[in-house]
């Protein structure tokens, strides 16, 4: 597929009403994607897909539940019956609750994997079957510097995005054979409306001392990594996790 024209093409982006996920619908948008703009939040994703029309984009509101393999298997039959296609999925939902792992509800765990691990099996299934039919597809699932290095609290988050991690690597060289890509792109602290409720103060100065460039990042530096990935430029890279964290995790001790 030739990336200079992407009027026909179709980026299935969920968790995309806002945060990070706005800003990769926006970017993939201005790439010359369809972007389908799911979300829980129907009225939300109304709202980015309604933004990104009025500036000239070709986008349109999806509601589905991560958290319900019927719910996804619907929003895709929609998006082969209104549309016949798929040619980028990013699985950006997620949610995180955090706990101590010894009080550490297990209807959280349950919830936690649920959404952020069978949502991005179910998710890539249906999405690769559409991508078959031309076989060219790219899949970006967002995982995390949590699935990476361990973080207290986080043992429903942190383990999901392990399993995310995985999970992109059998996808990857399984789908290889059909022209799809699958790559994960594992964000560091980002300043979002999720982490604004996440993080504590504590939390807020553990990063600030911790990542290197002694900051957070942005949702469009995120959404930078996860767009090159979905590029005709990227074409052979599959089965990678790419940590977009300010060198949280390259980092040991930090000064002399």
């Amino acid at each position: 597929m030739n990336q200079s024209d992407n009027s026909a093409h179709v980026a299935f982006v969920t968790g995309g009403a806002m945060g990070i996920g706005a800003s990769i619908c926006q970017q993939l948008a201005a790439k010359g994607y369809t972007v389908l703009v799911a979300d829980i939040n129907l009225e939300a994703a109304a709202k980015t897909a309604d933004a990104l029309v009025a500036s000239g984009h070709q986008a349109a509101p999806v509601q589905v539940d991560l958290g319900n393999p019927e719910s996804i298997r619907q929003a895709f039959a929609a998006v082969e019956k209104d549309y016949g296609r798929c040619d980028v999925l990013v699985n950006n939902a997620g949610i995180a609750k955090m706990a101590p792992f010894l009080d550490f509800p297990l209807e959280n765990w349950l919830q936690t994997m649920s959404i952020n691990v069978t949502g991005v099996l179910v998710a890539g299934q249906c999405a690769a079957r559409l991508m078959l039919k031309n076989k060219w597809g790219r899949i970006v699932n967002i995982s995390s510097i949590s699935g990476i290095r361990a973080g207290a609290g986080r043992t429903a988050y942190g383990a999901s995005k392990s399993a995310v991690i995985g999970l992109t690597r059998q996808m990857s060289i399984e789908l290889a054979v059909h022209g799809i890509t699958v790559n994960s792109v594992a964000p560091g602290p980002v300043d979002t409306p999720m982490t604004e409720v996440a993080h504590s103060e504590e939390t807020r100065q553990s990063y600030h001392r911790l990542v290197p460039m002694r900051r957070y990042g942005s949702t469009n530096e995120i959404a930078a990594a996860v767009t090159f990935l979905t590029s005709d430029e990227a074409s052979y890279i599959t089965g990678h996790v790419i940590p977009v964290d300010g060198g949280f995790v390259a980092a040991g001790v930090l000064d002399i």
